[in-house]
């Protein structure tokens, strides 16, 4: 039987087009949360808009295929995927000049049908958002995962290979920790390190009298930061101009930079650049 040489086998195309996107990429974060409800989109798309206002190269990848929010919060709902003459492949769409996005949302008509697919197909579009996407050089890629620790982050982990950290994100309240200790050991498993743990909706500060008052009360944040040896990257105070920002497709840091929650973001963004960069 003849042997084959496997120094002529030939890379695949679609192989080379995912390989070449990642390569045009230094640092890949993923922001995962052990339940629904916590903010981790918020997180995400704050930690995007700080990176990009700090001068880096910044794209935002949506994989919450059932339930995409980035559109919204980044202001390009309703935009779609454009083309040009010269290229074979759409680009992500570009959010402001440091800014970048793609997210299932920008490939469907309708925003109120619902997407019902198994594993195999999430898995598949996962892939094709890198493969089938011509992605420009960037400093960061913020992927912005569905709750848990199923298809989607392990797909994302699987298929882009090296994961430079994980964005851990929850609430103060001692059950949201329940899960959130699931996506620290995840992190771990998978030999993804983790960058650190946002606590948000700390606390809230009454907009009358100044008063700081805990809302979600407990300290499983900084048990488990103490538990696993990680860092508390930041304390987001609840803030209605956040859900406001977002709802508007607003940039929150830019809109209300003198917020207490806004400089609060942008310590996050600071320790995440020297932990990452360092």
């Amino acid at each position: 039987m003849e042997k084959i040489n496997v120094n002529n086998l030939q890379e695949k195309p679609e192989d080379k087009r995912l390989r070449e996107n990642l390569e045009r990429i230094k640092h890949k974060l993923i922001v995962i949360s052990g339940k629904g409800g916590v903010g981790k989109s918020t997180i995400a798309v704050n930690v995007a808009h700080g990176l990009a206002k700090a001068g880096k190269k910044v794209g935002v990848l949506d994989v919450d295929i059932h339930g995409p929010s980035i559109a919204k919060m980044l202001g390009i709902e309703g935009k779609r995927l454009l083309l040009s003459k010269d290229e074979k492949f759409p680009a992500p769409i570009m959010v402001n000049e440091n800014l970048y996005a793609l997210t299932i949302a920008t490939l469907i008509e309708n925003p109120d049908e619902p997407i019902i697919w198994r594993g195999p197909l999430k898995i598949g579009a996962i892939k094709q958002f890198m493969q089938d996407i011509t992605w420009p050089e960037l400093d960061y890629l913020i992927i912005d995962s569905p709750p848990g620790t199923g298809d989607e982050p392990l797909s994302v982990i699987q298929t882009y290979k090296k994961i430079d950290g994980s964005i851990i994100v929850s609430t103060p309240q001692d059950i949201a920790l329940l899960d959130a200790r699931k996506t620290i050991k995840f992190s771990q498993k998978m030999n993804v390190p983790v960058v650190g743990i946002v606590k948000n909706m700390s606390t809230f500060v009454c907009p009358h009298c100044g008063e700081e008052i805990d809302i979600f009360q407990g300290l499983g944040v900084e048990k488990a930061a103490r538990d696993f040896n990680i860092d508390i990257l930041g304390k987001i105070p609840l803030d209605r101009k956040i859900v406001e920002s977002g709802d508007l497709g607003k940039p929150y840091l830019s809109e209300f930079a003198e917020n207490a929650s806004a400089k609060e973001f942008e310590k996050v963004v600071e320790k995440i650049i020297e932990k990452v960069e360092k």
